[in-house]
């Protein structure tokens, strides 16, 4: 049985959850973000321990920082910017928010970002309306208004140059969850654009020899190339031989596995495993279980789907929600 936790004000636009602390950060379309406690360990309930204004346009979506480098959100407006606000405690005041950080950008706004956690660093991913994606890494852990920026480039295996600017509406990235001090830093890309070559997910990942990024693996078919990507997820590794991918196009949610090994070329093998089809309209989100066993996705027509594979990896659809109803 479902049970009711919070209910977010009017005009909250987007909600990010903080696992670990148990705590929600909600963006609101007047430029506000406010932060939503839990009231006791044990308690299912939430009250709001703080509200600041983060921008002067609405707020679009809202990223919590890893914990391990403090309780952090990172806040995108309407207009494309992106700021980081630090919760503090100064001479014995109480907990405030200070804004701490400006990520500038020229002419393109902010789509989309995802923070990174290998070994000791801290790394960001930001993907922009022009194509470009921009990675930075914090220099202190204990100071969270020093990044650096690490590289710049297209979501794009070959120049694009000749095709012109794109115009891209949203964005997708999801980092390989897969920590350790021998783990290459990787991460997946997908575009909603009006270029093929920059909308189709790439999985990039960072050469140490040469500290450069470098694509790994295009997860489209030929017949794919055309598909807009809605968004990506990256599934949990606890021991399987290859990685397994989610992406979701209007064509339904893809199921990718993308194996360890390089191929000659230096590409990781890639193999679409299935198609899942069910939500009436766009997806909008996915997310794995803890196991990367179980796929969750939610999509525009109000509904909650939970897929999952057989022992003999045939995917199906294990059960859905109606957020205006009930369980199905």
């Amino acid at each position: 049985m479902e049970k009711e936790l919070a209910t977010l004000e009017n005009g909250a636009r987007c909600c990010g959850w903080n696992y670990c602390g148990r705590r929600m950060a909600v963006g609101h379309a007047d430029g506000t973000v406010s932060v939503l406690d839990s009231l006791e360990p044990s308690s299912p309930s939430f009250s709001r321990s703080s509200k600041w204004k983060a921008c002067n346009d609405s707020v679009v979506d809202v990223v919590w920082v890893p914990p391990e480098f403090g309780d952090a959100v990172a806040c995108i407006c309407a207009d494309g910017t992106l700021s980081l606000w630090e919760e503090v405690e100064e001479d014995n005041q109480p907990l405030t928010w200070k804004h701490c950080k400006v990520f500038e950008s020229s002419n393109s706004r902010v789509l989309d970002l995802q923070f990174g956690v290998f070994a000791t660093s801290l790394k960001l991913v930001v993907a922009y309306s022009d194509g470009h994606v921009k990675i930075y890494e914090l220099l202190d852990p204990l100071e969270l208004s020093k990044w650096q920026l690490q590289a710049e480039f297209q979501n794009v295996i070959d120049s694009v140059s000749r095709y012109g600017k794109p115009a891209c509406v949203s964005a997708s990235i999801a980092w390989n969850p897969r920590r350790g001090e021998s783990q290459q830093s990787s991460f997946v890309l997908g575009y909603n654009s009006d270029l093929p070559q920059v909308n189709s997910p790439k999985i990039w990942e960072f050469e140490e020899s040469h500290q450069r990024w470098l694509p790994v693996a295009e997860l489209a078919s030929p017949g794919d190339r055309d598909d807009r990507v809605h968004t990506v997820a990256w599934a949990p590794n606890i021991g399987r031989p290859y990685e397994i991918i989610a992406v979701a196009t209007s064509k339904g949610i893809a199921i990718w596995h993308l194996g360890l090994n390089p191929e000659s070329d230096g590409r990781l093998p890639t193999d679409k495993i299935a198609v899942l089809s069910g939500h009436d309209g766009e997806v909008c989100q996915l997310e794995w279980d803890m196991g990367g066993m179980t796929l969750a996705s939610t999509g525009g027509d109000g509904m909650v789907k939970l897929w999952q594979s057989d022992l003999n990896g045939v995917w199906h659809e294990q059960s859905s929600l109606d957020c205006n109803g009930g369980q199905q």
